[in-house]
C-alpha cells in the first residue's frame, strides 16, 4: 500500500511539473514584449559594429548626420574601425564594445554600422542584465537578426531598419526608409500600405512580428535562439541565395513546425542569386506558398524591407495587424 501511494504522490508531483511548464510556456508565447522608451532630443545612442568590418569612419557619416539632425548625440564603440580578417576586431573586441553599450544606462540605442557575418560568435557570452534594468533600442538588419531573435526570447522589442553603411540621405528612394526609422524609435504610429501581389494568399490576422534574415533564422534552428511561432507573423528576407537553397530553408523551417501556429508569412525583398545553368523551376512566391500549404493564414509578397534602399523599418515583437485583399496588404503596428 504504501509503495502505491508514494508511486501515486510520484505522479501527481510529475503532472504538477509538466503543467507548470506548459503554462510557462503558454506564458513566454503570448506575453507582450518590453517596448523601450521612445527617443527623444538630447539622448545618445552608440554606433558599433558586432559582425562585419568598416573600411574607415566615412562608411557611418551618413548616420551620424542623420543622428545629429534628429538632435541624438553619437557616441562610436572603441572597436568600430578594428579589423580580423571579415570582422571589425576579434570576437572579445567587438563583445567588448556590445556589451558596453548594453551595460551603460546613459545609451539609448545601438545602432549596428553593418551586418556581414559574426554576430553568431558573441551572442551566447553577451550578459543583458544590464539591459534589462534599462532596455534601450536595438537597430539593424541581415546579421543583425541574431540579435533580434535574442532579444525576442528574452522579451524585448527590437528594430529591423536602416544601418548606417547603407544610408545616402540623397537618395529620394530612401526617403521613406528614413522616415520609417524615426516613426519607430521617437515613439510614432505606424502603418504601411502596398499594393497587393498577384501571389498574395488573402486574410486577416494578428500576431507578433518576427523574424529577419532567412538564412538567419534557418541556421538558429535547434538553438537557444529559435523562434516559437505560435502567435507569431514570419518576416523573411535575403540576398545572394539560389532558389533550391531558399526552397530548402523553408522546407527545413516546415519540418521544424514553424508555421503550426504561424499567423502569417510577410516576404521582404529576396536579392536572388542567378541559377541558369540548373534552373531550379519554381519561383521564390511558388516556394514560399508550398512551404505554407496546410495552413489558412495570409502571405504577403513584396514588402519594402531587406537589402535594398527603400528598407522600412519593422518593430520586431510588436503585434501587428495583417490585412491582405486583391488591392492591397496593410500591415498596422499596434
Amino acid at each position: 500500500m504504501k509503495r502505491h501511494i508514494a508511486y501515486l504522490l510520484c505522479l501527481i508531483l510529475v503532472m504538477a511539473q509538466q503543467v507548470e511548464a506548459q503554462n510557462d510556456e503558454e506564458r513566454l508565447i503570448t506575453r507582450d514584449l518590453v517596448k523601450p522608451p521612445s527617443l527623444k532630443k538630447g539622448d545618445t545612442i552608440i554606433i558599433l559594429a558586432p559582425a562585419g568590418k568598416i573600411k574607415d569612419r566615412s562608411a557611418v557619416d551618413a548616420g551620424i548626420e542623420l543622428a545629429n539632425h534628429w538632435g541624438l548625440v553619437v557616441f562610436f564603440g572603441n572597436h568600430l574601425l578594428s579589423e580580423n580578417n571579415t570582422f571589425a576586431g576579434t570576437d572579445q573586441e567587438r563583445l567588448s564594445d556590445l556589451q558596453k553599450a548594453l551595460d551603460d544606462p546613459s545609451i539609448k540605442a545601438i545602432w549596428a554600422a553593418r551586418g556581414g557575418y559574426g554576430t553568431v560568435r558573441i551572442i551566447d557570452d553577451l550578459d543583458f542584465s544590464g539591459f534589462s534594468e534599462n532596455p534601450k533600442w536595438i537597430i539593424g538588419y541581415s546579421d543583425i537578426t541574431v540579435l533580434h531573435n535574442k532579444l525576442h526570447d528574452l522579451g524585448y522589442q527590437s528594430i529591423h531598419g536602416q544601418m548606417p553603411v547603407t544610408l545616402e540621405l540623397e537618395d529620394p528612394i530612401q526617403k521613406e526608409s528614413i522616415q520609417s526609422l524615426h516613426k519607430a524609435l521617437f515613439g510614432k504610429k505606424m502603418q504601411y500600405k502596398i499594393p497587393s501581389s498577384k501571389f498574395n494568399r488573402t486574410g486577416k490576422s494578428t500576431g507578433q512580428l518576427v523574424g529577419g534574415n532567412l538564412s538567419i533564422v534557418y541556421s538558429m534552428l535547434a538553438s537557444d535562439t529559435n523562434l516559437n511561432m505560435q502567435g507569431k507573423i514570419l518576416f523573411i528576407e535575403d540576398v545572394g541565395e539560389a532558389l533550391y537553397h531558399i526552397d530548402r530553408m523553408m522546407i527545413s523551417l516546415k519540418r521544424a513546425g514553424y508555421f503550426n501556429g504561424c499567423e502569417g508569412i510577410l516576404v521582404g525583398d529576396f536579392k536572388l542569386k542567378p541559377n541558369e545553368s540548373n534552373p531550379f523551376g519554381k519561383s521564390l512566391e511558388e516556394i514560399v506558398l508550398e512551404a505554407a500549404e496546410g495552413t489558412d493564414f495570409p502571405v504577403v509578397f513584396d514588402f519594402p524591407a531587406g537589402h535594398l534602399d527603400d528598407n522600412r523599418s519593422l518593430i520586431l515583437g510588436s503585434y501587428i495587424d495583417l490585412n491582405a485583399n486583391k488591392n492591397r496588404a496593410r500591415i498596422k503596428f499596434n
